[in-house]
């Protein structure tokens, strides 16, 4: 650690933020850490469109760490505080009251907001989004039994609140312009299937676009761009992406491109702010990836920045891995299944456990498994070490994949 970096504020409470918290930690930082937070305490999205929007798990069930971990790794919780400005120039971050924290390096971890696409009526209080825990406590209350949902969006987000929504007996109806969402990241097969598991639990899938809301007396008026008649619902909700909270960034003179640019150890334009997560995009050798926007990207992105306020070499960059649970079934994706020229399958498409692979010449280059967690970490282990793999031998289910690690 430089001996000039004794005071470390990191400012957003997500995965990001108390991964780096809690890796400079973890790594030997001695000096004043402060994590900034406009909630109570730093909780876990994935579960609000799951598990805590269902109400089987509460707020302290979801939350990253326990009160007392803070307290215990001597974190500075700054709660229900807000950032108005960072003042890198003089070594500080100026909260909304006026205090300014000092500061040797700043990391953020602003994360994003749900988006929400200007569509007419869209600001009505029946369209809801999902991003916070204040979201999920607020659609909670409208997702009552036999009411008529309507879910704007089939990714993961939107995928996963009609599966809650159903499983608390709602009537769903999703509406999604793309006929078969996620075809790119887990390939055209296992997305159609996924896909088909909402119409075979009964969900009323549309293949189209809002064109507008309209408040009525009982509930929500919805005109679909498909030229069919408008219908009615008692909650609407979109799940159409996010947004990056670029604005303290951007405040501050920092490189914004549709996200905050960071070089490969999540330093800023500015060499004292660093920035983690959702928002930001890697820039090397000057080409801009795009933002990540996963829950082990943005603990990954807080583990290199603490490695590089602390003057060490960040570990290297594993294949992409992102997971999505709906209908009971649990999907796991990793690398780039849209790079492949060769897709095989294991397993039965549709069984209690498959699985397929993602190949390019001969390489593993993505894979895709359902209830079958060890064909992800076996594939995410051929991708990094670039294993050339007989297609045959990943195909048949009697393989061992640890043996084909071995080359």
């Amino acid at each position: 650690m430089s001996t000039a970096i004794h005071r470390v504020v990191v400012v957003g409470g997500g995965i990001a933020g108390v991964s780096t918290v809690g890796s400079l930690r973890a790594e030997g930082y001695e000096g004043e850490l402060t994590l900034v937070d406009a909630g109570e305490l730093p909780y876990d999205r994935p579960p609000l469109s799951k598990e805590y929007l269902s109400g089987t798990k509460d707020f302290k069930q979801i939350a990253l760490q326990p009160a007392e971990w803070y307290g215990d790794n001597a974190i500075r919780l700054r709660n229900l505080t807000t950032v108005a400005a960072l003042r890198p120039g003089e070594g500080g971050v100026e909260l909304a009251d006026g205090t300014v924290l000092p500061a040797d390096r700043v990391v953020l971890a602003t994360g994003g907001r749900a988006a929400r696409p200007p569509i007419p009526g869209g600001d009505s209080g029946r369209v809801h989004v999902l991003r916070t825990s204040e979201d999920a406590d607020r659609l909670r209350e409208r997702l009552l039994p036999g009411a008529a949902v309507l879910v704007v969006g089939a990714g993961l987000i939107g995928a996963e609140v009609a599966s809650t929504a159903l499983d608390l007996g709602c009537a769903v109806t999703l509406v999604d312009p793309v006929p078969v969402p996620l075809a790119a990241a887990i390939g055209p097969d296992i997305a159609s299937w996924l896909h088909g598991l909402h119409r075979a639990r009964g969900v009323d899938t549309v293949c189209g676009a809002v064109e507008s809301f309209a408040d009525t007396a009982t509930g929500i008026t919805v005109k679909l761009g498909d030229g069919s008649s408008p219908r009615e619902f008692d909650v609407a909700v979109l799940g159409v992406g996010m947004a990056p909270e670029t604005g303290l960034a951007s405040a501050a003179g920092l490189e914004v491109d549709r996200g905050i640019v960071v070089d490969p150890g999540q330093v800023t334009s500015n060499p004292a702010v660093l920035a983690v997560g959702d928002p930001t995009r890697v820039k090397r050798d000057g080409i801009l990836a795009p933002r990540a926007e996963h829950w082990e990207a943005a603990q990954h992105d807080g583990q290199r920045a603490a490695a590089t306020i602390l003057g060490r070499a960040a570990a290297g960059r594993t294949a992409p891995w992102f997971w999505t649970d709906r209908h009971h079934r649990h999907i796991e994706a990793v690398g780039r299944m849209a790079a492949a020229d060769r897709v095989v399958l294991r397993g039965e498409l549709g069984s209690a456990a498959f699985s397929a692979f993602g190949i390019l010449d001969g390489l593993v280059v993505g894979a895709v498994a359902v209830d079958d967690s060890h064909a992800v970490r076996a594939a995410r282990r051929m991708i990094d070490r670039g294993l050339t793999v007989d297609p045959r031998k990943l195909a048949d289910p009697a393989t061992d994949l640890r043996k084909l690690l071995r080359g």
